[in-house]
């Protein structure tokens, strides 16, 4: 490519793709650490059966607390974590987490991205916007708020948020949802990660609380490896060896 077809790309806008899709023909490095970051009505212990297989891997897994305050304190818990880790590592979002990882993903510790029925947005851009162009999620209905901070009703929670969980299992992740703050909502990633880092995204067919289309729409577009698993929004829980094997893959972990 010449210095002027690059010029006229880059004003096309095609230049980011272009590096995006080179970035994901690459195969990751190999990393032994995974750092793992949960979204709304959640807390890090969503990520428990991931972590025991990984653990039984070998791979040294992190799991952050999440604020759920702003987006930019969650994307400062998350470097925190990256931090601490010894080589490459891989970043993993469930749900919101999504533009945390998308935003701390540029680290160059970094060396591949995950996302689990996750958030995917581009630089700066309206997520809400962006999801308003689908069909709206039934689990919207259930945020309740009390002041700034909100929660998802225990109704909605098991039928929405869990629902191909057993009852009693949804019921414990429930008596520990954190609630998450009104401004959180508001926040805009600064980076787009994933147009530069290998990415690998697990849509969740049964989400009634992101709309799978737009799951595979936010797939399609970063160019990820895809996988589709038929689950609610907790695939982390309720089918852990997809994905912690999409986990493996992106670690470079499997033959």
């Amino acid at each position: 490519m010449d210095r002027r077809t690059f010029v006229r790309m880059a004003a096309a806008g095609a230049v980011a793709p272009l590096f995006q899709s080179r970035a994901n023909a690459q195969p990751p490095p190999k990393a032994r650490n995974v750092v793992l970051v949960h979204g709304l009505f959640a807390d890090g212990s969503c990520w428990s059966e991931v972590i025991a297989r990984l653990q039984a891997k070998g791979i040294r897994a992190t799991s952050v607390q999440n604020p759920l305050t702003t987006l930019q304190e969650g994307v400062e818990a998350t470097q925190r974590a990256l931090a601490l880790q010894q080589g490459p590592t891989v970043l993993v979002a469930h749900s919101f987490a999504g533009m945390i990882v998308s935003d701390a993903g540029v680290d160059p510790k970094v060396s591949a991205l995950v996302y689990v029925a996750a958030r995917a947005p581009d630089a700066g851009e309206d997520y809400t916007a962006l999801a308003k162009t689908y069909p709206t999620p039934p689990a919207t209905a259930g945020i309740l708020f009390d002041g700034d901070e909100g929660r998802l009703s225990e109704e909605a929670f098991l039928r929405d948020f869990a629902g191909d969980l057993p009852e009693a299992k949804a019921k414990v992740l429930y008596a520990v949802q954190q609630p998450f703050h009104k401004a959180l909502l508001t926040g805009k990633t600064t980076n787009a990660a994933w147009r530069s880092k290998p990415s690998y995204y697990a849509v969740s067919t049964e989400d009634r609380t992101i709309n799978p289309d737009l799951e595979r729409f936010m797939a399609k577009r970063m160019g990820a490896k895809t996988i589709e698993v038929k689950a609610s929004h907790l695939s982390l829980i309720s089918q852990p060896d997809e994905i912690t094997q999409l986990i493996l893959e992106a670690a470079g972990q499997l033959a």
